[in-house]
């Protein structure tokens, strides 16, 4: 029992990391996806497999070199001087995104709850602080609560379009893009997810004990991202084009279910922020504690008034610059992490993490 709530664990966060505020809101699957008609239902079969098979090998190959920090790994991927320049240029471009992140939190408040800006900034940040003082432990107990409810919102919307005029749409419509462009944007869509959750899956992959546990864990929380995008695909398709013209589209879909499938969706979009937020600044915590030498605690203050600064302000025109070579750099290491063998432990001995727990199977082997 211990065992299969571990690997739900890993599935749900993996899930959690993955599924973030773009995608909650609709506009990631519809650019991505749903734009493409009935292919889509393919290509997000494709993305399926693709979630499954590299997102637990990312967590496998961090734990058999012993990973501290996502750093860790892009160097087993590049080598040391290359995999540290990737590293460092990958936490300026989540500062970023978190920076946007936390902005979004205090758009929510604004818009939507009518209370001040700052109030969301500062409810997200000391929420944030609070949780990571337990570690990674928070982070997976945190998404064992926003990842059922998200798949139960998706439920419900999957049950309320069942009984509109065309629920077929999604294999039915038709799209004006050529086949080069409808069958790169599903590998686009994965490598850079992937790339962007290896701040989290690697020390998740790297402080988890058992392989198998890992490895189902992967493989449940990529088929659990698949049945999140086909769900949204379902439900947005049935509603083209006009669902185009919306900025939140899921939201204006739950809209239309009533009040309170409405206010439990924007508080969903809130929780998708705050859980991506936790995360992400756990796994930058962690790359910049493995060069300076202070406080933990320190390091995650100094990270998120980094962002509340930015925040402030937007990283808006920056990240139209810094997220095209992200994207072509995201395909880069996806194809090094296809390529790379599994690797030697860098490091003698583990952080100490009370996630980590015996192994219970002979299947079940550590490396170094």
């Amino acid at each position: 029992m211990k065992r299969n709530i571990h690997v739900l664990q890993i599935a749900f966060t993996y899930i959690g990391t993955i599924v973030g505020a773009g995608f909650a809101t609709g506009q990631e699957i519809l650019q991505f996806f749903t734009q493409y008609g009935r292919w889509a239902t393919l290509t997000i079969m494709l993305s399926t497999l693709v979630f499954i098979w590299l997102g637990t090998r990312m967590m496998l190959m961090a734990h058999d070199i012993s990973a501290q920090s996502y750093e860790d790994l892009n160097k087993h991927l590049f080598g040391s001087n290359a995999g540290k320049w990737i590293s460092w240029f990958t936490l300026i471009v989540l500062i970023g995104v978190n920076s946007v992140m936390l902005a979004g939190s205090g758009s929510v408040f604004v818009e939507q709850l009518h209370l001040h800006y700052q109030t969301g900034l500062l409810i997200t940040l000391i929420g944030t602080y609070l949780l990571l003082n337990k570690g990674i432990k928070a982070i997976l107990h945190m998404n064992t609560i926003v990842v059922p409810l998200m798949i139960t919102i998706s439920i419900l919307l999957v049950h309320s379009t069942l009984s509109m005029p065309n629920p077929h749409s999604f294999i039915t419509n038709t799209t004006d893009h050529s086949a080069l462009r409808t069958w790169i944007s599903p590998i686009l869509y994965t490598s850079f997810n992937l790339a962007m959750a290896q701040v989290v899956l690697v020390p998740l992959g790297s402080q988890t004990y058992s392989r198998n546990t890992i490895r189902w864990g992967g493989v449940l929380g990529g088929i659990g991202v698949g049945f999140m995008l086909m769900a949204a695909h379902f439900v947005m398709s049935a509603q083209m084009p006009g669902i185009q013209q919306f900025e939140i589209p899921m939201g204006s879909i739950a809209y239309r279910l009533g009040a309170l499938v409405e206010i439990i969706y924007i508080l969903l979009i809130f929780m998708e922020i705050f859980s991506t937020f936790v995360a992400d600044i756990y796994g930058l915590s962690l790359q910049i504690r493995q060069h300076v030498q202070v406080s933990p605690k320190l390091v995650t203050l100094f990270i998120m008034l980094t962002c509340f600064l930015i925040s402030q302000f937007g990283f808006s025109s920056l990240l139209s610059v810094l997220y095209p070579i992200f994207g072509v750099l995201s395909l880069i290491w996806v194809s090094k992490l296809i390529m790379a063998g599994r690797g030697k432990p860098i490091r003698s001995s583990r952080p100490h993490s009370s996630f980590r727990y015996p192994n219970s199977k002979s299947g079940d082997t550590r490396h170094g």
